[in-house]
């Protein structure tokens, strides 16, 4: 299954459709009424898997996160995460109950369920879209953010007595929403300081490490009746914004659990749907489906962005790009498992409403993207450092490699311009090493092994950083500080 699940995603790339669906399909192959004939209706265990894959699934995404880029869209994502939400709950369950003929009860759990945009497809399509990045910013911190309050909402709606005033409510929404914020900030930057501090014996601990932190912060926020959902992806993109050591590994790491906890979830989905018993929800499906983009998406991004100076072309494309997957189908099981009335049904619609959609919008979002000229076209890849402490020297020893993007191409050693106290070492370029000169010329495909003493360490960092992006003039062209020299004349 790993393996086919492996080979989808390059059929995916090439087709431009969300892997997710694969996943579906071969877990929906898997089931009854497909070839392999499992049987499989625990909608309990689906549900807690499925709360494990998305933790697995937020930490990824968090140590993703750069905040360089997500700090300046944190005001939007946050309205968008709450008052968003809000609008799309009500708009969305309005349209159910009118338009679809349900019941207000399971209007209002369809609403809420679809409401969370999912952070595992909209990290995935993100990384195939080269949008601007204060765009990239509000959709990821989006994506993150909103499972937190459209959790709390589902339990709300899925109890079986009647939920509190509204006030009442939001103040539970906030109270749990500030928990999950304390907890996960507080949790990465103690985890961070710890990372940095100490010295593990092999590399291969690091991400196994970081991954545990981010995980406990989940465990923490949710015995502090907070919300876990938000506590491990601050936790995390604290930790990837800290620059640990072997950062690029942790990274990698990270990833391929987000891939097998995607994987997994979907399959599992998958075999817990019945394809037979979804012709009946089909058409109200598809009418949700449908005032959920159309109407209620939209009407949510722009009462959000009311306050903000946010031009029309962005807000149409943050309208189209809320995109669903499986956060909504793992949501709809919380009424199945508390036995609310109609709870299958609204699983069944919730089902078909992502598959098809999700359909629709993926695919499109690149051409949307283009049509709006809100693409960034292809921009000089940052370089992935790689940085293993000398605890008793107090140096680190810097491992870089110059990509096909990489602006570095061309550039003499010299022409660095390192900070004192870092040089490079070797340079490993054809599959043979050598100690550089300051007039070797640096090409695409070298690997770089550069020294730094503590100090320096961070400085050196930036300054590969600035000249991957500028070239040797990163200094004067504001791409990057050029570093201060002591003594006199050049070096």
């Amino acid at each position: 299954m790993l393996l086919i699940a492996v080979a989808a995603v390059r059929l995916s790339s090439r087709s431009g459709l969300p892997s997710l669906l694969i996943y579906l399909g071969i877990g929906i192959a898997m089931g009854q009424d497909g070839l392999g004939g499992v049987v499989f209706d625990d909608a309990e265990l689906t549900q807690l898997l499925g709360y494990a894959a998305l933790v697995v699934i937020l930490a990824e995404g968090g140590l993703g996160t750069k905040w360089k880029e997500i700090k300046p869209a944190l005001p939007q994502a946050a309205m968008l995460s709450t008052v968003g939400v809000a609008v799309s709950v009500g708009v969305t369950a309005a349209g159910a109950h009118y338009l679809a003929g349900l019941g207000w009860r399971q209007a209002l759990l369809i609403g809420a369920v679809v409401s969370s945009t999912d952070a595992a497809a909209v990290f995935s399509v993100l990384r195939s879209v080269p949008l601007p990045a204060r765009l990239t910013g509000v959709l990821e911190a989006e994506s993150g953010f909103n499972d937190a309050p459209v959790v709390i909402l589902v339990v709300a709606f899925s109890t079986q007595r009647e939920v509190d005033h509204w006030y009442v409510l939001l103040g539970e929404i906030a109270l749990e929403l500030a928990i999950g914020a304390a907890v996960g900030l507080a949790i990465g930057w103690l985890g961070a300081y710890c990372m940095r501090h100490v010295a593990l014996p092999a590399s291969g601990l690091y991400p196994i490490a970081v991954m545990a932190i981010a995980v406990s912060a989940y465990a923490a926020g949710a015995l502090a009746h907070g919300s876990g959902f938000l506590a491990v992806y601050l936790a995390a993109m604290i930790l990837g914004n800290a620059k640990l050591p072997h950062a690029p590994a942790t990274r990698g790491f990270a990833e391929g659990l987000g891939w097998i906890g995607q994987i997994g979830m979907f399959v599992l989905l998958g075999l817990l749907v019945t394809p037979h018993n979804l012709l009946d929800d089909v058409v109200p499906a598809l009418v949700i489906g449908m005032i959920l983009t159309l109407v209620a998406r939209p009407t949510s991004v722009f009462v959000s962005l009311l306050p903000f100076r946010v031009p029309w072309r962005e807000k149409t494309l943050l309208s189209w790009a809320g995109l669903r997957g499986a956060v909504p189908i793992v949501l709809a099981t919380i009424p199945m498992v508390g036995s609310v009335p109609g709870s299958e049904g609204v699983f069944n619609v919730v089902f078909v409403l992502v598959v098809v959609y999700t359909l629709i919008q993926g695919p499109t979002l690149p051409w949307l993207a283009r049509h709006l000229r809100l693409g960034d076209g292809e921009e000089p890849a940052d370089l992935g450092i790689e940085s293993a402490p000398l605890e008793r020297l107090r140096g680190h020893l810097l491992s870089t490699s110059i990509g096909p993007a990489s602006r570095m191409h061309g550039v003499e050693v010299g022409e660095l311009r390192m900070p004192a106290g870092a040089a490079v070492t070797l340079v490993v370029r054809d599959g043979s090493s050598f100690v550089p000169s300051p007039t070797t010329v640096l090409r695409r495909g070298d690997e770089l092994l550069v020294v730094a003493t503590d100090p320096v360490r961070d400085a050196a960092e930036r300054r590969l950083q600035a000249v991957s992006r500028g070239g040797k003039l990163a200094g004067w062209l504001g791409t990057g500080a050029a570093p201060r020299r002591h003594g006199h004349g050049r070096r």
